[in-house]
């Protein structure tokens, strides 16, 4: 089984890329996903570190951003929280896939390099785009503010250091079939 991580900075279509694989049938684990449910499992040890993120019995999720994006030593504590229940179920899911034959696993994981985790697969794939598409598409889709996008920007490695620690590079500066058929040229490429 090859393991392959993919990741990419906000805005940069490395969700529609996940997506794309998908299509293609590949197994994407999420590390977003596995972060919202360990968010919902640890909700009472988060409550405790963030107590202005919660409301009763809920997450607030929009003020935990907000904390986490603007305070580096709150990110770094949450993530101490979430990544070691993230890593597990991301392992956990790697093992099942294994058992079952699957060719091709990727991890999709935004802080993949932050997080000292490229070792971990056969390469990286990093989805790139221009700065000023990444933040256009970022606001016209969450609805977040240019300061907002460049706090959470500036909260990871700066895209140019991604590409140059990757092993492969899809650049998402067109349309959406330009992007499908780099994705689709990448997975050729790989499972020959």
């Amino acid at each position: 089984m090859r393991l392959v991580g993919l990741t990419g900075s906000i805005g940069s279509g490395k969700s529609t890329v996940a997506q794309r694989l998908r299509e293609l049938g590949v197994l994407v684990l999420d590390a977003d996903e596995y972060a919202r449910e360990g968010a919902a499992v640890l909700k009472a040890e988060i409550c405790r570190a963030f107590p202005e993120a919660c409301r009763g019995d809920e997450l607030d999720r929009a003020a935990l951003a907000r904390r986490v994006f603007n305070d580096p030593e709150a990110r770094k504590q949450l993530e101490a929280l979430l990544h070691p229940y993230v890593r597990r179920r991301m392992h956990e899911e790697t093992e099942k896939a294994k058992a079952k034959g699957h060719q091709l696993v990727v991890h999709d994981i935004p802080l993949l390099f932050e997080t000292g985790r490229e070792g971990d697969f056969a390469g990286v794939l990093v989805v790139a785009a221009p700065n000023e598409l990444r933040m256009a598409r970022v606001m016209a889709r969450s609805g977040l503010s240019k300061d907002e996008f460049t706090a959470r920007d500036q909260s990871q490695m700066p895209q140019e250091e991604k590409v140059r620690r990757a092993t492969w590079v899809i650049w998402n500066d067109a349309d959406l079939q330009a992007l499908r058929a780099r994705v689709d040229a990448w997975y050729r490429e790989v499972v020959k």
